[in-house]
């Protein structure tokens, strides 16, 4: 039995937009493609049969990973929380480095979510673990591969 994991509204969404694009386009597609290579005789040799097979096998496999992760996910709608100024899942904080003065700002999301690129990252991180259950103004340290870091939390928005 797997655990139930908290995602976004946001990451809720793409995840099921995926899958309807998997199971309306994707999957009637290669389908497709594999009665066309069938119909070319013999499928021992035919590496169009193959490849078709193979991506068959990634949409569905695909398909039973989207479904699973969207049955145990618990949506969170942060824009709908009390969360009495803390830093909650789902909360976007802007914080200050206290060295260097520089500002970033993150959203705390789920696992599947997490995108450093896009200042998006997971609940289970250091970072996200340190600033949970904090307010506007408090210091966080993080041990940080590079060394502990002193983070003030400048604000918390919940959008």
């Amino acid at each position: 039995m797997s655990q139930q994991m908290p995602i976004t509204v946001h990451g809720a969404d793409i995840l099921h937009k995926e899958l309807m694009q998997l199971k309306t386009v994707d999957r009637p597609r290669v389908i497709e493609a594999i009665a066309d290579a069938r119909a070319h005789g013999d499928l021992k040799e035919n590496a169009e049969y193959h490849a078709a097979r193979e991506q068959q096998g990634f949409i569905e496999g695909r398909i039973k990973d989207i479904e699973a992760k969207l049955s145990n996910a618990i949506i969170i709608d942060v824009t709908t929380i009390d969360a009495n100024g803390k830093v909650v899942f789902g909360s976007t904080v802007e914080v200050a480095d206290e060295e260097t003065g520089d500002e970033l700002t993150y959203q705390i999301v789920g696992e599947d979510e997490a995108d450093i690129k896009n200042n998006k990252i997971s609940i289970s991180s250091p970072i996200a673990r340190a600033l949970i259950g904090k307010q506007q103004d408090d210091v966080v340290e993080i041990q940080t591969p590079g060394g502990l870091r002193s983070l003030e939390i400048v604000e918390i928005k919940y959008i």
